[in-house]
Order: structure tokens, then sequence, then C-alpha cells
């Protein structure tokens, strides 16, 4: 009994000394951040209303589908005002998000802007992203049916003279602020800290399949081997149309392209390796790069509209997800309705006559230089690419290409 009563006066002697070396909290909110209306970025906004070219820079959209996209995600967004407060209006969420990643701003930096305090941003950036990602999800999506995969393959052939090609397949790392104790998780060959962004892309350049969150360490190859759509791809359960004839000579299956990083198969062809090079086998890494471009510039729009991917991004591993996620749902949105969301100077350009490239904004200048690959690959998988070596030399050959494959 007296143990009992010495522990119970030992925890009220530390629960008194912890409430009085406890600094007091002096103030409920510091007094500008209650001038909301005043400070607020909205007012600022209010006034951009008339220059629309200043409001798609401030947004990275057009004031039409800023209200378009308002309007979907407040319903997930909206808060009711408490006795206490008023709640921050969905606008205010929305505007202060897409300005977030529009700038890769701290969020103490936006503290000042958009008058709504850190820790109350650190709730709403990722709520919101991840509203947006709900909504706009439906954006991004595989195809379902053969006839749809048709339309993609159709795209590719009109748009960058690639018969057959489903789509192009490529990893981006994120560059993010390491968890504590994290150690070396996170570190990957460019000797950064990141996770990575597996995408595939149709030829205008949005995605059709996004997957992130996988570790920097690992690389593209491995990364892919462990998405849902490269599941579904060896399970043959994605309803790729079978090899049809693209000339009275050549019977061509459908495939995606790749660069070195992933393994060769008969759905994933990539460039020849350079100790293998003939003029032929150039001519083709020169075709097979032209289409796999197309998520390369993906990934440079991307970058260059959002430029949160241009810094090391300090968040917590799951909202760096929700905050790439919604960036990539983003981006197809605008790339379907806003004109000015990708000027003509943000794609490579090629000059027919002399073969040589124009390069727009991306985020790999190199491209064109292929790693070497090891291992074994399917017989299967050579011979597939043989017959596009063969196509692109002979029915498919291109005015240009000879000269181009010289750059190659």
């Amino acid at each position: 009994m007296e143990e009992v009563l010495l522990w119970s006066v030992y925890a009220v002697c530390i629960a008194i000394k912890f409430r009085k070396t406890r600094n007091p909290r002096r103030k409920w909110s510091r007094q500008w951040l209650l001038q909301k209306r005043t400070f607020s970025h909205t007012k600022l906004l209010r006034e951009l209303r008339n220059e629309p070219n200043d409001w798609r820079n401030y947004l990275k959209m057009d004031e039409d589908t800023y209200i378009d996209l308002l309007r979907l995600v407040s319903p997930i967004i909206l808060k009711n005002d408490t006795v206490m407060r008023r709640a921050i209006s969905p606008h205010e969420r929305l505007s202060a998000t897409l300005r977030f990643l529009a700038t890769g701003r701290s969020l103490k930096d936006m503290e000042f802007s958009t008058a709504i305090s850190k820790p109350a941003l650190c709730k709403i950036i990722p709520e919101t992203c991840e509203a947006i990602y709900k909504v706009l999800k439906k954006l991004i999506q595989i195809p379902k049916t053969t006839n749809e995969w048709l339309k993609i393959a159709s795209a590719f052939e009109e748009m960058w003279q690639f018969p057959h090609c489903l789509g192009a397949i490529d990893g981006k790392h994120v560059q993010i602020v390491p968890p504590q104790d994290s150690g070396s998780h996170y570190y990957n060959y460019k000797k950064t800290h990141s996770i990575v962004l597996m995408a595939v892309a149709n030829a205008h350049c949005e995605f059709i399949y996004c997957d992130v969150g996988t570790n920097g360490r690992i690389s593209d190859g491995g990364v892919l081997n462990n998405t849902i759509f490269y599941e579904k791809l060896i399970n043959k359960q994605l309803n790729i149309p079978e090899s049809e004839p693209v000339s009275f000579d050549h019977d061509l299956e459908y495939v995606f392209v790749g660069d070195d990083a992933f393994a060769l198969r008969p759905d994933l062809i990539k460039p020849y390796s350079r100790d293998s090079l003939n003029n032929e086998r150039r001519v083709c890494n020169r075709r097979i790069s032209r289409a796999r471009r197309v998520i390369e510039n993906t990934f440079g729009i991307l970058t260059s509209r959002f430029r949160i991917f241009n810094t090391a991004i300090n968040l917590k591993v799951e909202t760096i997800v929700s905050v790439v996620l919604a960036c990539c749902a983003l981006h197809n949105l605008l790339r379907k309705k806003s004109v000015t969301y990708t000027p003509f100077e943000y794609f490579d350009n090629e000059n027919i006559i002399d073969g040589t490239i124009q390069i727009g904004a991306r985020c790999n200048p190199d491209i064109l230089h292929n790693r070497r690959s090891g291992g074994r690959v399917l017989q299967e998988a050579k011979i597939i690419r043989e017959k596009f070596c063969t196509y692109f030399n002979g029915e498919g050959s291109v005015p240009w290409q000879e000269k181009s494959a010289l750059n190659v």
C-alpha cells in the first residue's frame, strides 16, 4: 500500500513539473492568419480573372478548367464551419494545392501567400491531391478492349510512323527528402533519394498507366516487373491484338517500346546494343527511339508544368505518391482540354531534310544514347525485333531515316 502511495505522489510531482516547464500557448492564432480575406492569394485570383494569361501562369490551367475541376472535387474536400472557426473553403484548398504543385515551394512559404497555416496545409494538400486523383483517375486508363488498343496503335503509326506500337514505357525518379532512419533504401544510381514513377504513354503524350512508390534503388526493369500492368502483360490479360500484316510481305506483332533498362520480350522491344550495330540496325534503333520519345516528352511536359518535380519533395512517402498521381491526372486533363498547356516548343521537332532533332522540353536529353544490356533474351523476341528491322529498312522506310540514323 505504501509503495502504491509513493508511486502516486511521484506521478503527481512529474505532472506538476511538466506543466511548469511546458511553454503555454500564447495565442489561439496569429493575427494576420485570421485576416484570410485580406491576405490570401484568392484576392489576387479575383484580379487575375481579367488577365487570362496570368491566371494560366499562376495555376497552370485556364479559369474554365479550374471551375470544372473545383466543381468535381468540392463535394470531397468541403468542410463544415464550427462554433470555433470558419472552415477553409474548397476554392482556397484547391487553389493552394495547385499553386504548391505548380511551384514546388515549401509549405512554410505557401503559408504566407495563402494565409493558411502550415499545419493546416499539411492536411489540406494531401487530401486535395487524393480528391483530384479520385475524380480524374478515369483519364488514366489501360485500354480494356482490342479496339481501344488498335486506336493507340493507329495514332503511333500516323504520328510517329511506327506501326503496331501500343505505348512507350519508361520510369522517372521523383526526388524526395528521405524518411528518417531510411538509410539507403531510397538511394538511386543518380546519387539522390527517390521513388519511381513507372508509366506508359500513348502517341499523344498522355498517360495510360502510372505506378508510383517503388524505392529508387530498384532498376526500371525491376520496377516494371512488380507492377499490375506487367503481371497482366505476361499473363496475356490485356486483350492485346494478334499480329497482323502491315504490308503484303510483312506480318508484325503489336508491341510496346522501351529502352535498355527493360528486358527484351515478344511484346516489348528495345534498341539493339551498340556492340552489334550495322546500318540496318542503326535505322531500326532510330525508329524505335523515335516512338519511345513520346514518354520522354510526357515526363518533360509534366516536369516543366509542375515544378514540384524539380525539388526534393519533403513530405511523407504516402503523400508524395498522392501528389505524383494527382499531377499525372492533371496532365492528362490539360492535354485534352487546354491548347496552351503544351505549346509546340515543348515537343521534339525533326528536320526531315538532314535528320537532325531539335530537343524539346523534356527531362532526359540523352534519350538516343543506348545503355548496354546483358542477360539472356527470348529468341522469339529477337525474331520479332528483326522483323521490325527488316520492315523499317524496306517497305516501312521514310526518306530521312538514313541521315538521322547517323546521329544515333
